[in-house]
Order: structure tokens, then C-alpha cells, then sequence
């Protein structure tokens, strides 16, 4: 027999293959549906469910009928500082936390494209050329048994997996689900970044206005150690007062430069938050007077859930959770899929563009679980259990900004309670400086007298300045604990 003849021979085999092959496909679906039929619970999801639940935001303390204004996605340009704005734009655009949540929305991004790939048909080309000696001892006559030959192949490949059960819609969801995830965390970074700068830019302030009033004092100490000088030289004190007022000062100078210490590890942070070299901001002075009170709201937003990017964020993990657990129930179910491919073959590559090569073929491949020593049962449970701590992370989160806000709003009004009260004290403390002052050059006070009032002055001023920052400060951490102005543009379904 010739090699010609040879391939006449497969030829022909394959020709009555294919004419079979509608025929087989009928059958194919046929005795898949039996089976379908006959073995569904075989291998069964029935058991495993989900326990936990969400939280009734009631529960939690928010109140439907309260209604309080949205706040600005730029809110730190409603303090007035120009310098803060800079500050936080600055962060916003080169701070690496922020790049790397980027990155991980870019790559949940890039998973969903990778999920709808899966749903749809899959077309693949590929090229074989093997130099081969074919057994004399196997299927092939001679002269092909025991001849060494040229095996040539070119053939494009489809296949399409019909989603029936729902397993790649599933898994497209759950995808969606992880990237929504990630973009809501994104935005609760920035939040988070923002905040970061703007709470460190006020504690800079807070130390420059303590530093303002070590200056002060210190100025004010030296001014009172003249004086007791003239008067011991005069006689009316003696060198006890004058070490006293001497020991004052060196104290004094050490306050001061504790403060500059301070000052200069603030700055070094602040420049870290914007991405900067730690000496970039040496020369930043920040003055709390160019920073302005705000106004807040003053009770819990009812919507207070759709406000925080975290809260979104956890609810969308619920919903990736639900979609990967749904996925795990569709593996339970029959898998199917539509087959086809279309190429040459020959002995020889020169034979391979030669009429007659061709090859073709199509058909359905079905496949479903019987026993699996409890493979897909046990991957349920763990989809399961990936739910319930999705959902106990979200109520978990949604509690911690409850209290975030409670605790930030309660503090808000203590402060303003507070410096009401220190105002009045540090007048009280000034007058009374003053007098101790003025009695102690008429000759009519002791110089112990002065200290004991300079000391109450010097704390007031102290807490005037410590007060005004904490002001500012809980002022941007209750905008940061309500959301920061976050807007989420799409909330998760209901059936979470």
C-alpha cells in the first residue's frame, strides 16, 4: 500500500466520521440529559448555608427622620488656608499608600476582564510539524508501520462553555464585586490621606502658637528679672528673689527648645504624607489663626452608611462573598460545553496544503459530579464561611462609625464648652498677673505672689492654644468618620 493510499484510507475514515457526527451530538445530549436526571444528587450543596446577618441600622443608633447636609469631596479648602489646600492636593497626587490602592483597584479591574473572558466562546490556532518513526506493531500498515515520517498539523480550535447553572455569570459578579471593593477603598484612602495632612498641619499650628507662648513668657521673665535687679540694688529685695527670677529663665529656653524639637519631627511627617524629603518643609510656619472653623453637622446622618467609603466597601465584599458562594453551588451542576475545530493534517509536510488535508469536527462535552470524597462540599462550606465573616466585617465596620461619629460629636461639643470656660479663666489669670504685678513694683506684693500668677497665666495660655487645635482637629476627624464627602455612585443589590 502507498503512503497516497494510506491517506486515501483515514481520509475516507474520517469522512464517515464526520457524517456521523450530528447523530453522535443528538445522542451526546440525549443520554447527558438521562444522566442529568438520574444522578442530580449525586454530589449535593444541601446543608451548607450562610448564618450571619446584617446589621438593622437602627440597631446601631441611626435615626431615619435625622437628616444632616452632605460634606464637599474637597472639604479641607472650607478651613480657608491656602497652604493646607497645597498640602493636601500635593498628598493626594504622590503619596505611595494611595498609588498601591490604586494599583489594587487597577488589578481588580484587570480580574473582571479576566472573568468575562471565561463566559465567552475561546479560539485558539496552532501549528505541529513532528518527524516521527511510526510502530510496525500498532495500527498503521505498511509502508507507515515502521517508516519514519513527517507528522504536519494546522488547526484552529473554539470551544464555548454554556453557562446554564449560572457558575461564570457568578464568577463575573463576584469580580465586579471584589473591584467596586476596591475603588470604594480607594476613595476611603484619599479620605484617610487627607485627613492625615490636615490633622498634622494643626498639630504643627498647635506647636507653633505653645512655642509663640514660651516666647512670650520668656520675653516676660526677663523683663521681671530687670526689675528685681534694680530693686535689690535699691534694697527692697534681697539675691533670693534674684535667683528665682534668674532660675525661670533657663527653664523657660528648655520649653522652647523641646517645642523647636517637635516642631521640626512634624514637619519631617508632614512632608512624609506629601511625598516629599524630610527637609522639604523646614521653612513651613503654620499660624492657627489662617485656619477657620467649620461648620458640622450636629447629630448622626441617617445615611451615614452611604457616606463612609469603608462601609461601602465592606458591603461590596458582601456581595463578592454571595457571588463566589453561588459559584460554588453552580459546580454541583452539569458542566457543558460546545467543542469545534477546522485545520489540515497530513504525512508530509509538503502534503499539508494539498486538497484532501482538511479536517473538521464538532460536538458537545458534558461533564458532571458524582463523587468527589466531598471536594465540592467542603469548597462550599469555605465559600460560606468567606461570606459570614464578609458580612460580621461589614457590621463590625458599621459599628466602629457609629461610635466614630458619636465619640467625635460629643467631643466637638465638650471643646466648645471648654474653651467657653478657659476664656473666662484666662481672663481671670491675666487680671490677676497683672495686679500681682503692679502691687510687687509698688513695693505693696511679694515677688512669690508674681510667680504664683505668672504660673496660672502661663497654663492658660497653654490651654487656649491646645484648645483651639483640639477644636480643629475633632472638627476634621468628625469629617473624616462621616465620610469625607464620599459619594458612592452605585450600591450594592439588595439581595446581600
Amino acid at each position: 500500500m502507498t503512503v497516497a493510499a494510506a491517506e486515501g484510507m483515514f481520509r475516507t475514515g474520517a469522512c464517515k466520521v464526520r457524517m456521523a457526527m450530528p447523530t453522535l451530538a443528538v445522542i451526546a445530549v440525549a443520554l447527558a440529559s438521562s444522566v442529568v436526571l438520574t444522578l442530580t444528587g449525586c454530589a449535593s450543596s444541601a446543608g451548607i448555608a450562610p448564618t450571619a446577618q446584617l446589621s438593622v441600622p437602627s440597631a446601631v443608633g441611626l435615626d431615619a427622620a435625622t437628616t444632616t447636609p452632605a460634606l464637599s469631596a474637597d472639604w479641607w479648602r472650607s478651613f480657608g488656608d491656602t497652604t493646607l489646600n497645597a498640602l493636601v492636593e500635593r498628598a493626594l497626587a504622590g503619596n505611595p499608600n494611595l498609588k498601591a490602592a490604586q494599583a489594587r483597584l487597577a488589578r481588580a479591574e484587570a480580574a473582571v476582564g479576566g472573568a468575562r473572558s471565561a463566559d465567552g466562546p475561546q479560539i485558539s490556532g496552532a501549528f505541529d510539524s513532528t518527524r516521527q518513526r511510526f510502530s510496525a506493531k500498532s495500527i498503521y500498515p505498511p509502508p507507515l508501520g515502521g517508516g519514519v515520517y513527517t507528522l504536519s498539523t494546522a488547526q484552529i480550535g473554539a470551544s464555548w462553555e454554556l453557562d446554564f447553572f449560572g457558575r461564570n455569570r457568578a464568577l463575573i459578579e463576584a469580580a465586579v464585586g471584589t473591584q467596586r471593593a476596591a475603588e470604594a477603598e480607594v476613595q476611603a484612602a484619599r479620605v484617610m490621606l487627607a485627613s492625615n495632612v490636615a490633622r498634622t498641619y494643626v498639630q504643627l499650628g498647635r506647636l507653633f502658637e505653645q512655642r509663640d507662648v514660651a516666647v512670650r513668657s520668656l520675653k516676660q521673665r526677663d523683663e521681671t528679672l530687670s526689675l528685681i535687679k534694680q530693686r535689690v540694688l535699691g534694697g527692697l529685695d534681697t539675691t533670693v528673689e534674684q535667683r528665682q527670677g534668674e532660675g525661670a529663665l533657663p527653664e523657660t529656653r528648655q520649653q522652647i527648645e523641646l517645642l523647636d524639637e517637635q516642631i521640626t519631627l512634624t514637619r519631617h511627617a508632614l512632608a512624609a504624607l506629601t511625598a516629599q524629603a524630610p527637609n522639604a518643609l523646614d521653612n513651613l510656619n503654620v499660624p492657627l489663626s489662617t485656619v477657620k472653623a467649620v461648620a458640622l453637622p450636629a447629630a448622626l446622618p441617617a445615611d451615614l452608611l452611604g457616606r463612609r467609603a469603608d462601609i461601602s466597601a465592606a458591603r461590596w465584599r458582601i456581595e463578592a462573598a454571595m457571588s463566589d458562594m453561588s459559584s460554588a453551588k453552580a459546580q454541583f451542576y452539569p458542566n457543558i460545553n460546545l467543542t469545534a475545530f477546522i485545520g489540515l493534517q497530513s504525512i508530509g509536510l509538503d502534503r499539508l496544503i494539498k486538497s484532501g488535508a482538511e479536517q473538521y469536527g464538532a460536538g458537545p462535552a458534558i461533564r458532571l459530579p458524582i463523587f468527589d470524597s466531598g471536594r465540592l462540599r467542603a469548597n462550599l462550606r469555605v465559600k460560606a464561611a468567606d461570606f459570614d465573616a464578609a458580612v460580621e466585617s461589614y457590621n463590625a465596620a458599621v459599628l466602629d462609625a457609629v461610635h466614630d461619629v458619636a465619640d467625635q460629636l460629643a467631643s466637638l461639643r465638650s471643646v466648645d464648652r471648654q474653651q467657653v470656660e478657659q476664656a473666662r479663666a484666662q481672663d481671670a489669670a491675666e487680671s490677676a498677673y497683672d495686679l500681682a504685678t503692679q502691687r510687687y513694683k509698688a513695693g505693696l506684693g511679694t515677688y512669690l505672689t508674681v510667680l504664683n500668677a505668672e504660673a496660672t497665666v502661663l497654663n492658660q495660655r497653654r490651654q487656649a492654644a491646645d484648645l483651639k487645635a483640639r477644636a480643629l482637629d475633632t472638627q476634621i476627624a468628625l469629617i473624616r468618620a462621616l465620610g469625607g464627602g464620599y459619594v458612592a455612585d452605585a450600591a450594592p443589590s439588595a439581595g446581600a
